[in-house]
């Protein structure tokens, strides 16, 4: 299956926490920071008492602040949220701005040095903005050397579409999905837009990256999370559960610019390095 093409038309999604309601869940959104915080930790070798000290991180599409108040509470030396949600961005100044520094910028043109951040999380971001390669390439600038990146990355093969659940919704083409919105009162057209795996390694072509994916399902309670599939699935042995991998709705990747290991304690089902461009150089 070919990677969908944006629209020539297509615009940046200005804000965003007004027009989805998720991004106002409060409950949900820290749910999901402390599945990312737990996923860091492994990897880094930290408990949660050692969290995050020290480290400078960036939230990518930040909205309105949650998961970036987490990273904070996590102990973060410094902590930036990042997002061109004006509204949302307005919301999470007045609660959290004292612990977290919010910046209105695109996520291509971040604000900060080269090599100025410890740990950026981009999480379930890259199908909205209208160039993820520019923001990962800019992303990859602002990374120090040995750097992580945090991602959550929607899989165009998952069943169910998670903004407007209808099933097959991001498998169609641009117009067929258009009208399918439409038809359902969804939408106006369909603006999301996702990869298949081997498109998003693609995207990570010039990272070393390991896939926590299984490794969550597999112990869902070491890493706060509430279920990628059901539970007799979670079960399965590691080399069973691998048959699941193109179409898992979501994918929990780690990213670095340098060599990557996990080093955290052994898992059931161990992080799985992804083949990119890059990790195939170092072979």
């Amino acid at each position: 299956m070919s990677e969908p093409r944006p629209k020539p038309e297509r615009q940046a999604q200005l804000a965003y926490s007004e027009q989805m309601a998720a991004m106002r869940d409060e409950q949900k959104r820290r749910a999901k920071a402390a599945k990312l915080l737990a996923v860091l930790r492994h990897v880094l070798g930290r408990d949660e008492q050692t969290g995050l000290q020290g480290l400078v991180v960036a939230d990518i599409g930040c909205s309105q602040g949650f998961i970036a108040d987490e990273l904070a509470r996590a102990g973060a030396a410094h902590t930036y949220g990042v997002d061109i949600d004006e509204p949302g961005l307005a919301v999470a100044r007045e609660r959290f701005g004292d612990r977290v520094e919010f910046v209105l910028a695109p996520g291509e043109a971040l604000p900060w040095p080269d090599q100025s951040v410890d740990v950026a999380v981009f999480n379930h971001i890259y199908e909205h903005v209208v160039d993820p390669d520019a923001v990962l390439a800019d992303v990859r600038r602002v990374l120090r050397p040995g750097g992580l990146l945090y991602l959550g990355l929607g899989n165009r093969l998952g069943v169910m579409e998670p903004h407007y659940d209808l099933p097959f919704l991001s498998w169609l083409p641009q117009r067929a999905a258009d009208r399918y919105v439409r038809v359902f009162g969804k939408a106006d057209s369909y603006y999301e837009s996702y990869r298949t795996r081997p498109g998003l390694r693609r995207m990570l072509a010039d990272w070393h990256v390991l896939d926590y994916s299984l490794s969550v399902v597999a112990e869902p309670e070491r890493f706060a999370d509430d279920g990628l599939v059901p539970g007799p699935v979670a079960k399965l042995p590691g080399a069973a559960l691998a048959v699941t991998l193109p179409l898992l709705p979501t994918y929990l990747w780690v990213a670095s610019p340098s060599p990557l290991t996990a080093r955290g304690p052994a898992l059931r089902v161990p992080p799985r390095p992804v083949r990119t461009a890059l990790s195939a150089r170092w072979a």
